[in-house]
């Protein structure tokens, strides 16, 4: 007979399931939703075996695998690897990091040694707080120089960038953003960059899925050294992180720091899945991002005529999954600022961050299309103004009941 914690533990989980894979309408930029075959290998044996990656001499004899029992489980990640080296045209890859900021741990403690200097978005400009002077710098021994960036889309001017990179000659440049609606200049970038003898790092964590797809930006045949990121955002996988470069020297350094340094199991359940939504990609990656971006700029659109202020206008709103809110407006406009409205939106099962960013990502993969943005933008208008929504949210997901681009 179960315990009562069992019980109320298989109530929660149940609960949760209904609720976020059923009723609600979820706009957070960082989420998505897997296939059945990618759930599937994620409750599979392998979450519950160990492989340990070597390559070193034990009681007289040169080994790979520290453990035994691996035979599949070695072919499922050189299958994973094959796939996201191909998808994202590097020659290269690793599936092993367990985030996206794994992965960039993965690539920063072997390329950037301790006093290195390397550019960054600071978050007052959109970029992840993880790259911040305090976090990842700190624990690496880094010195993070801002790399700034204009406006309240966040955009490079790639002039004032390679003005900095000249003064500054950083080690590295990374890229990547928390907030990002536009591509950078990459090839600019870059040529100055590598003018500098500095690596050109890019942290593809938000926009994984639509370089996927073949949008936003080719960041290896652009100009980078090493792309990585997680792969649970526009990406449709598990959890998990990954990186792929071009370089064989760069991924050496990389792979031989993996073990017993960054990483020890990886979670080969996990690996597999990723695998699949990899393999699914590469199938229907080009429709799916293109739904992405062109609902994104659907919903920005249909917002902005609903009254609910919206950033970008006069630049096209978006080239991403996101659509950036603009706090000042919804306070004037609404009498809240984003946490109180997001607060007001899960109410009626509309889930959103609390920092002013929407992600088109999850309902794109349900199926819906730009025409549907004007009923979503009425619904979160109305629910911001504080008006009950529920019954009409439940019907539209109902409409969507699982993910298209299989």
């Amino acid at each position: 007979m179960r315990s009562r914690e069992e019980a109320r533990l298989r109530s929660l989980v149940r609960s949760h399931e209904r609720w976020r894979t059923r009723e609600c309408l979820n706009l957070l930029a960082s989420e998505n939703l897997s296939s059945a075959a990618v759930q599937e290998y994620l409750s599979s044996d392998l979450g519950r075996r160990y492989t340990l990656p070597m390559h070193q001499e034990v009681h007289g004899e040169v080994v790979d695998n520290g453990y035994g029992g691996t035979r599949y489980t070695d072919q499922v990640e050189a299958l994973a690897s094959s796939a996201a080296a191909r998808l994202f045209h590097g020659r290269w890859a690793s599936v092993r990091p367990l985030s996206g900021h794994i992965a960039a741990l993965c690539v920063l403690a072997p390329l950037l040694p301790r006093g290195a200097r390397y550019m960054a978005v600071f978050p007052e400009d959109g970029g992840y707080d993880g790259y911040s002077p305090g976090f990842l710098p700190a624990l690496l021994g880094h010195q993070v120089l801002p790399l700034s960036l204009y406006g309240p889309t966040h955009r490079a001017d790639p002039e004032e960038v390679a003005r900095s990179i000249r003064r500054d000659r950083p080690d590295a440049v990374l890229l990547g953003q928390s907030f990002v609606l536009f591509p950078y200049p990459l090839r600019e970038i870059a040529e100055v960059a590598h003018e500098v003898g500095a690596l050109v790092l890019y942290d593809a964590s938000h926009v994984l899925g639509l370089i996927a797809g073949g949008l936003f930006q080719d960041p290896l045949r652009e100009g980078a050294d090493v792309l990585f990121g997680s792969t649970h955002k526009s990406f449709f996988g598990p959890q998990g992180g990954l990186l792929v470069t071009d370089r064989e020297d760069l991924f050496l350094q990389i792979d031989s720091s993996l073990t017993w340094r960054t990483l020890d199991n990886a979670h080969w359940n996990r690996i597999a899945a990723l695998g699949q939504a990899l393999l699914e990609m590469e199938r229907v990656g080009g429709k799916y991002a293109r739904r992405v971006v062109e609902n994104s700029r659907a919903l920005a659109a249909a917002l902005d005529q609903e009254g609910v202020p919206v950033v970008g206008r006069d630049e096209g709103y978006t080239a991403s999954h996101q659509v950036f809110l603009d706090g000042d407006g919804l306070r004037s406009r609404f009498g809240a600022g984003p946490p109180g409205l997001a607060r007001r939106l899960e109410s009626q099962d509309i889930i959103i961050d609390l920092v002013g960013r929407l992600g088109s990502a999850e309902v794109s993969r349900l199926g819906l299309r730009p025409e549907d943005m004007a009923e979503l933008a009425r619904l979160i208008r109305r629910a911001m103004e504080g008006r009950p929504v529920r019954r009409e949210v439940h019907a539209l997901r109902k409409r969507f009941p699982t993910p298209a681009f299989l």
